[in-house]
């Protein structure tokens, strides 16, 4: 059995099909007219394709028909209306149910609990987790949220934000927080390997060395980065460091961009800062997120300290200051704080905003 002969127009559309066509089926079923029409017996050409005689004959047969048809499968079971029932449930909780046995529904806790309420007779758990997806219903690890009970947030927040994008003429802003606790401890880091060798750190140690911390300040004219260690962290080292800066710039006024820890609003802090020509201004109540030296933090902890095992405080602190100058050399003035955010245009704070 061989295919009709085959004219000059539909050999070229045939070997056009051949080298471009994107749908398997249907590049084929082209080779199999060609090699059809080049003279191939059927026998032949199911050895070369690895395909079924029966499929070689029917693909002859209906030359003109090179694109399959398809038929769209078996109809669907559930219905429209159904999935997006399903979907909702998913969103649920057993509890809303008064399920108390357990707290979060899997494929076949959900199936099991689908059938029940009669939502669909039967539901496998793939076809749960096809529906699912198409409904755009992800498994999701729960997260935590912290709403400001600050009545003066959104002032505080365009307070900070005002210094951030047009810092005063007659000083400097600086931005001030702690690092820590620095513990001697292996840090879970992040580094390339070969494939399936990640780098190993010892599982367990001992903290016999104590905790340090560490106080920041971010010089947003310059980017450059300032810090001290300590082993503590109360109102006298805050009121070091302040001391520090305030030698670092005399002559200019000092606004210093803070959270709302304890030891930075004592009564001795606040008057020296008085006294000094030194601004707090303290950030919102769970508005930290809002002081820009949380991503120097991050960076540091990443870049610095992440993959390591430290085994002693002075080893650690080497590490950290080694990263501080490499990159205050390489850093510049600190402008547009998020610029596009959707907190420039806050007018009073929004549920779960944090």
């Amino acid at each position: 059995m061989f295919v009709r002969p085959v004219s000059m127009e539909e050999g070229r559309k045939l070997q056009r099909i051949s080298r471009s066509a994107k749908d398997p089926v249907k590049l084929r079923r082209a080779i199999v007219v060609l090699m059809s029409a080049q003279g191939q017996t059927v026998k032949d050409i199911t050895m070369l394709m690895q395909v079924g005689e029966d499929y070689v004959r029917d693909v002859i047969h209906a030359f003109d028909a090179l694109n399959p048809k398809w038929n769209g499968g078996r109809a669907k079971t559930i219905s429209d209306e159904a999935r997006e029932h399903i979907c909702l449930i998913a969103r649920t909780s057993p509890a809303d149910w008064k399920i108390t046995a357990f707290s979060t529904w899997s494929l076949s806790k959900l199936a099991e609990h689908l059938i029940k309420q009669k939502v669909t007779t039967a539901i496998s758990r793939e076809t749960l987790r096809r529906i699912l997806r198409e409904g755009k219903v992800s498994w999701k690890t729960t997260t935590t949220w912290k709403a400001s009970n600050d009545p003066e947030f959104i002032a505080k927040m365009h307070r900070v934000l005002t210094l951030y994008d047009t810092p005063p003429a007659d000083g400097r802003v600086i931005c001030v927080d702690e690092f820590g606790p620095l513990n001697l401890m292996p840090r879970k880091g992040k580094a390339w390997g070969r494939v399936k060798r990640p780098r190993r750190l010892r599982a367990t140690y001992n903290r016999y060395g104590g905790v340090m911390h560490m106080l920041a300040a971010l010089d947003l004219a310059t980017g450059k980065l300032y810090y001290r260690i300590r082993p503590r962290k109360r109102w006298r080292e805050f009121l070091g460091l302040l001391k520090a800066l305030r030698a670092r710039w005399p002559g200019e006024k000092l606004y210093l961009v803070l959270d709302n820890f304890s030891p930075r609003k004592h009564a001795k802090v606040r008057a020296w800062a008085a006294d000094n020509d030194i601004q707090l201004v303290f950030l919102p109540t769970y508005g930290s997120w809002l002081n820009w030296i949380e991503a120097e933090s991050a960076a540091l902890g990443y870049f610095a300290l992440n993959g390591t095992d430290h085994r002693s405080h002075e080893e650690r602190n080497a590490a950290i200051a080694a990263y501080i100058r490499w990159r205050n050399a390489r850093t510049g003035p600190k402008t547009n704080f998020a610029p596009a955010s959707p907190i420039r245009s806050w007018t009073e704070y929004p549920a779960k905003a944090a």
